[in-house]
C-alpha cells in the first residue's frame, strides 16, 4: 500500500492519511443531510436521495483516490443541488428525472472535453497571477463558508452581510471550532484540524448544536439510480426530455461552464495544501483528477444525486497532512459506511467544521504576495478574482470576472499580445455564460 500510494516520497504514512482522510470526511458530512433535504424538494425520495449522495460520494471518491492518488474527494455540489431541486426541475415540467439528465449530459460533455485535451490546456494558458489569484479566492471563500455554517456571518438586509448573534449556540460552537483548531495548531498537535472539530462537536452538546441521532442504522433505497433513463407519467425518458428541450441544454452549457472552473480552482486550492502544486501555479498530474472529476458528475446525474465534484472542503484534510490517494480512499469508505448510518453522522453539525475551515482559508492566503500588484495588468484581474468567488458566491463567477477582466486590462495598455487564444476563448465562454446564467 506504501508503494501504491508513494507514501514514503511523499513524506506520508498510513496513520497521517487515515487521520486526514477522517478530517475531510468530517467537513463534509454535512451533505449527507443538506443534500437530500435540497433534493427532496424536486420529488426526490429522501431516503433514495441519502443513499444516492453516501454511496455517489463514496465510490467517486475512492475512484479519485486509486486513479488520481491525490487527496481529492468528491459529493454533490452545493449550487448546483439547489439549481436541480429549484430550477431545473421546474422547468422540466417538474420531472427532476430530466433534471439529472441535464446533469448527466454535462458531466459526459466535459469528460469529453478532458478526454480531448481542451480542459487542461485552458488551465495551462491561465496567467500565474491568476492561478494564485485562484487559491486565495478559494480561501477566503473557504472560510466565508466556515463563518457563515456557524452563524458567525449572516445576511443582512442592510449590509448584505454583518456579524451575528454571538449569544447563539452555532456562534459559540463556531468560536470553540476556531479558537481550539488554532490553539492546536499554535501547539504543532498533529491532527489540529480533526481536533478541532471534536472538541467543537463535544462542545455543541450542552448547547444542543450536537443533537443526538435519530437512529443508528439507515437502509438502501436504490430508487434514483438511473434517473435519466427512467420515464414519468407520460412514459417519457428523462433524457429523452432534455435532448428535444432547447432549454434544457442551454441549461447544460450553463452548468458545465460552472463545473469546469469550479473544480480548476478547488484543485489548485488542494494541491497547495497538499504539495503537488507546481511553481508556475499548475497542478502535477491534472489529467486523472480531470476525468475522474468528469465521471462523477455524469455519475451524479445517474445515480439521482446532482452532480458531483471535486470538494473545496478537500483542502481541510490535506492541510492535515493528507498528500496521497490513500486520503481519499479513507474519506470514500467513510462514505460508503455512512450510508448505513446516515443518522449517527449527522450529529456532526456544520458549525463544528467552521475551525477547520478558517484555518484553511488563512494558510491559503500566503498565494496573495505571489501577485505583483505593481503591475496592473497582473493585479486588477487577480483582484477580481479574489474579491469575485467570495462576493459572488461562486468559483466559477469569480474566475470568468477575472478572465475578462484580464483581456480587458490587456487591450488596454497595450499588451494583447499577452493573452493566449485559449483564454480568449475562456473569457468569451464566460461572457455567453454571464449572459444566459
Amino acid at each position: 500500500m506504501e508503494s501504491f500510494f508513494k507514501l514514503r516520497e511523499r513524506g506520508s504514512n498510513l496513520g497521517q492519511e487515515a487521520r486526514a482522510g477522517l478530517t475531510t470526511f468530517l467537513a463534509m458530512a454535512y451533505i449527507i443531510a443538506v443534500n437530500p433535504s435540497l433534493l427532496s424538494a424536486a420529488g426526490v425520495p429522501a431516503s433514495a436521495a441519502v443513499t444516492a449522495t453516501c454511496l455517489g460520494a463514496g465510490i467517486m471518491t475512492i475512484c479519485m483516490g486509486v486513479f488520481a492518488n491525490r487527496p481529492l474527494a468528491c459529493a454533490s455540489g452545493m449550487g448546483i443541488n439547489a439549481v436541480v431541486a429549484f430550477t431545473l426541475t421546474e422547468v422540466a415540467g417538474g420531472d427532476w428525472h430530466a433534471a439529472m439528465a441535464v446533469i448527466f449530459i454535462e458531466g459526459v460533455a466535459i469528460l469529453a472535453l478532458v478526454l480531448c485535451g481542451l480542459r487542461k490546456a485552458i488551465m495551462d494558458a491561465i496567467p500565474i497571477s491568476l492561478r494564485h489569484a485562484i487559491s486565495v479566492g478559494l480561501g477566503i471563500f473557504i472560510a466565508m463558508i466556515g463563518m457563515a455554517n456557524a452563524g458567525i456571518i449572516v445576511a443582512n438586509e442592510s449590509t448584505l452581510v454583518s456579524f451575528g448573534d454571538i449569544s447563539n449556540p452555532l456562534f459559540i460552537v463556531g468560536l470553540v471550532s476556531i479558537v481550539a483548531t488554532v490553539v492546536f495548531q499554535c501547539l504543532q498537535i498533529k491532527g489540529a484540524l480533526l481536533l478541532g472539530i471534536i472538541v467543537a462537536v463535544l462542545a455543541g452538546i450542552p448547547l444542543g448544536v450536537t443533537a443526538a441521532p435519530a437512529g443508528i442504522v439507515s437502509g438502501l433505497d436504490f430508487s434514483t439510480f438511473g434517473a435519466p433513463f427512467q420515464v414519468d407519467e407520460t412514459g417519457v425518458m428523462g433524457i429523452a426530455k432534455v435532448i428535444t428541450t432547447p432549454v434544457l441544454l442551454v441549461f447544460a452549457f450553463s452548468l458545465m461552464m460552472s463545473d469546469f472552473f469550479d473544480t480548476m480552482g478547488t484543485a489548485m486550492a488542494v494541491a497547495k495544501q497538499g504539495e503537488f502544486l507546481n511553481d508556475d501555479g499548475t497542478v502535477e498530474d491534472i489529467r486523472p483528477i480531470l476525468i475522474v472529476d468528469s465521471v462523477a458528475a455524469a455519475a451524479g446525474g445517474f445515480l439521482g444525486a446532482s452532480s458531483i465534484t471535486t470538494f473545496v472542503e478537500s483542502a481541510s484534510g490535506a492541510a492535515d497532512g493528507g498528500r496521497s490517494g490513500l486520503t481519499s480512499v479513507v474519506t470514500g469508505l467513510l462514505f460508503v459506511v455512512a450510508a448505513f448510518f446516515a443518522p449517527i453522522i449527522s450529529v456532526v453539525s456544520s458549525a463544528a467544521t467552521c475551525g477547520a475551515l478558517v484555518m484553511v482559508g488563512y494558510l491559503m492566503m500566503s498565494e496573495a504576495a505571489e501577485i505583483e500588484w505593481g503591475n496592473i495588468l497582473e493585479g486588477f484581474p487577480a483582484f477580481m478574482i479574489i474579491a469575485g468567488i467570495p462576493l459572488t458566491y461562486s468559483i466559477s463567477s469569480g474566475i470568468g470576472l477575472g478572465f475578462i477582466a484580464y483581456v480587458l486590462v490587456a487591450a488596454a495598455t497595450g499588451n494583447i499580445k499577452k493573452v493566449k487564444p485559449l483564454m480568449w476563448v475562456a473569457a468569451a465562454a464566460f461572457l455567453v455564460y454571464f449572459l444566459i446564467a
